[in-house]
């Protein structure tokens, strides 16, 4: 059959971008549409260059054709950003840092900090090299979940300065307000002075070459979080949260916080942890004590990606409290579990960095061993 070029445009004006009050086509954002046969070629320019954003507008050209136009068509979205200059919060480059992500949480005690350190410990078992900054400032988990509670960072000279070398264990390097406190003592800062503490561990320390540099944030949307925007330019955030809807209301929110304009900071994704318990005894069984595919729904809802489920076993906060990860457990159901999540937590990354302006010289081969490829 032969296209439509003007019931395809008809069919677009049902479409409206997010964050856009107008419809595709009235606002101009499709440029072109031409049609040859069944085949139609539509021409998108969007202004936002966030990744869900562009993957939804994409979608829903396709979907909208094949219901309102031809089910049979064979549609083809050539999208083009251009992003218009406005004030965002960026933060200045570490020199060796190419990928810097943020672990965020709406809410406190969705396991946002285990979800954390497994990521790293799999990234690290890929091949990369990895850093850890605890950014949790209020209630710092690491120097446990990594087994070094009692190191303390000494001081190096660097080019002439003196800077803070991170402890190392398990092949990831680690920084934590909790290696400079007494572990019964409370840290009872107002924001700038976080924000302070903050800056030194980012930036007066020798973290050497990094693929990736994993943040793991304070629960909620606050000060630490917008002085880590100020300081860094995060390539990507990861939100964990748990399926039940107290957990999601507050999940929302952190997605929310890092799609505000003046952040601009891309979601890679949505990570659903205490997804289900399985008995040992009955390892067909998956009991969903926490409610069934909550942030898997959720992040449909927000045209986010989904990056897999963590289910709730003993062995995860055991190994937790003993400070070796879980995902380090070899040819465990939990190592599979994170590998399969930190894999698409990757492959987030390639996209993004294919896709929108690089933070600092990112190149990252695709699922090929997970390895880094270090710029000539």
């Amino acid at each position: 059959m032969k296209l439509d070029r003007k019931e395809i445009l008809k069919a677009l004006e049902t479409i409206t971008i997010a964050g856009e009050g107008k419809n595709m086509v009235e606002s101009g954002a499709v440029t072109n549409v031409i049609t040859f046969g069944d085949e139609v070629v539509v021409d998108l320019v969007l202004h936002t260059p966030a990744m869900h954003i562009k993957k939804r507008a994409e979608d829903d050209i396709k979907k909208t054709i094949h219901d309102l136009v031809s089910a049979d068509a064979k549609i083809k979205v050539n999208i083009k950003v251009e992003t218009p200059e406005k004030n965002e919060i960026k933060g200045r480059a570490i020199p060796g840092i190419k990928n810097i992500i943020a672990v965020a949480s709406g809410k406190g005690g969705v396991g946002k900090s285990t979800v954390t350190a497994n990521l790293a410990v799999t990234l690290a078992k890929m091949g990369f090299a990895v850093g850890v900054l605890d950014a949790d400032i209020y209630g710092p988990s690491m120097p446990i979940m990594f087994d070094v509670e009692s190191e303390k960072p000494v001081s190096i000279l660097v080019d002439g300065k003196s800077k803070m070398k991170p402890i190392e264990s398990y092949e990831v390097k680690i920084l934590s307000i909790g290696f400079f406190t007494a572990p019964s003592q409370a840290v009872i800062w107002r924001g700038p002075m976080a924000s302070k503490a903050l800056n030194q561990m980012i930036f007066d320390a020798d973290w050497g070459e990094l693929d990736f540099m994993l943040i793991d944030l304070p629960p909620g949307t606050g000060d630490i979080h917008l002085s880590i925007m100020q300081s860094l330019p995060i390539t990507g955030a990861v939100v964990v949260s748990t399926p039940q809807a107290v957990a999601l209301a507050d999940a929302k929110k952190g997605v929310s916080m890092f799609m505000q304009d003046n952040i601009n900071v891309p979601v890679l994704g949505i990570i659903e942890n205490m997804a289900y318990f399985t008995p040992e005894e009955l390892p067909e069984n998956k009991y969903y004590i926490f409610g069934k595919e909550g942030a898997k729904n959720l992040a449909e809802d927000l045209g986010v990606p989904f990056l897999g489920e963590v289910p709730i076993v003993q062995s995860i906060r055991e190994a937790g409290d003993y400070g070796r990860p879980a995902a380090l457990q070899t040819a465990s159901a939990i190592e599979t579990v994170f590998e399969e999540i930190t894999r698409n937590v990757v492959q987030e990354v390639v996209s993004r960095n294919e896709s929108l302006p690089a933070t600092e010289a990112i190149k990252i081969t695709t699922m090929a061993g997970c390895s880094a490829v270090k710029k000539k």
